[in-house]
């Protein structure tokens, strides 16, 4: 049995290292949901419906001033969210916590669609802080719009509170697929070039209000993830004991999302050369799969020997642990992405977890997008003062 005085010296370190973590930093905890298309599987949507719904997930980086475009092909897949509060007294809601986007929206009662009925919704009414902009917005999705109308409100996460934060009510959403997903809303934490204009973004006003400590937030997720636990974005900060080794940071290229250089991708030990030229890469946790470049597809399933079907790329569950790693080259350093991570097994049929896009950079570079898969390896850390995203291998 332990002596009452190393007990004691470990109850302080542990109360220390929370204490250290808790001083203006905010922890939330994610959940990760089954994919949609299993959610709408089991209510018994025929498969056609299901892949009507696929489309090009570049499209969310395509944006103008008349409307966001947001395609939610990225959340078809599975996802993670956590809980956040608005109006007082609050009123709670799941959000993904989206890097590649930038507006806050939730359901509200002012939309009688069965996709917002079936969701938390935001009754302004009930709210004594609740001010009407009286503005409506377009978010513009591949299979259909939502409208919101936009307001102002309080908005708690934990100990964060951000008063008089501008959001979108939803007026209308289309059923399919927003009525089967198990989050209600989006909390947008790209940069404010595309918001919409004219409005502060959460994170602004979490800085303007002084809210986090530093300007820094973080996501860990889990690789063995659970609906009740999927990993966890820490605001304010990073935490170290969930990673290891050192952080590898890359500067954004262009302030609009949080986008990154790099410098080659190779398969196994054989440089493809794809980004001789450049490549960029989005980080985006609202993105679940690894997202290659259109005019690579098809050689990289070649060299990964995979082939489609209806269930994607399947590959042999006894063939995963000969398959090649994936590498990135950022910032110098070598990133890589062995097969347990990029190849999902679902009960018993494993699938290379990656789609394409044909969606370029804005400025021409081959474009990446290092969604979830990636960052269930990698440690994300997005800092905002130095607008710069770090990289250190999870825990």
């Amino acid at each position: 049995m332990d002596s009452p005085a190393p007990r004691a010296m470990r109850w302080l370190v542990l109360a220390l290292l929370c204490l250290q973590l808790g001083e203006g930093i905010v922890r939330i905890p994610l959940r990760k949901s089954k994919s949609v298309g299993e959610l709408m599987r089991e209510k018994g949507v025929p498969e056609g419906v299901l892949k009507g719904l696929k489309g090009d997930p570049g499209r969310k980086y395509q944006f103008s001033n008349a409307v966001a475009y947001e395609t939610l092909t990225n959340y078809l897949n599975s996802f993670y969210f956590g809980e956040i509060s608005i109006g007082t007294p609050p009123q709670n809601f799941l959000v993904i916590f989206d890097t590649g986007s930038s507006n806050l929206w939730v359901p509200s009662t002012y939309c009688q669609a069965p996709a917002c009925v079936d969701h938390n919704r935001f009754n302004s009414s009930q709210s004594s802080t609740f001010s009407d902009i009286g503005v409506t917005y377009t978010l513009r999705y591949g299979f259909g719009d939502v409208s919101v109308v936009l307001g102002y409100d309080t908005v708690t996460i934990q100990n964060i509170i951000v008063t008089n934060q501008e959001f979108g009510l939803t007026v209308d959403e289309p059923s399919s697929p927003f009525y089967y997903m198990d989050f209600d809303g989006i909390l947008g934490m790209a940069y404010p070039a595309i918001a919409i204009s004219g409005y502060n973004t959460l994170i602004q006003n979490m800085m303007q209000q002084s809210q986090l400590t530093e300007s820094i937030f973080s996501f860990y997720f889990s690789r063995n993830p659970t609906y009740s636990y999927g990993g966890e974005v820490i605001l304010g900060g990073i935490d170290p004991q969930l990673y290891s080794g050192e952080i590898t940071w890359a500067p954004v290229v262009e302030e609009v999302y949080w986008k990154i250089g790099i410098e080659e991708f190779a398969i196994g030990s054989s440089a493809t050369g794809w980004c001789s030229q450049g490549c960029h890469g989005i980080v985006d946790t609202g993105t679940f799969l690894l997202t290659i470049p259109g005019q690579y597809m098809s050689a990289f399933l070649q060299a990964l020997g995979v082939q489609e079907n209806e269930d994607g790329f399947v590959v042999d569950c006894n063939y995963v642990p000969s398959m090649p790693s994936l590498s990135f080259v950022i910032s110098g350093t070598q990133l890589v992405l062995p097969p347990s991570v990029y190849v999902l097994n679902n009960n018993g049929v494993c699938t290379v977890a990656v789609e394409s896009t044909y969606v370029s950079s804005s400025s021409g570079q081959p474009l990446w997008i290092l969604g979830n898969i990636f960052l269930r390896q990698y440690y994300s850390i997005f800092d905002i003062a130095n607008n710069r995203v770090g990289f250190a291998l999870s825990a």
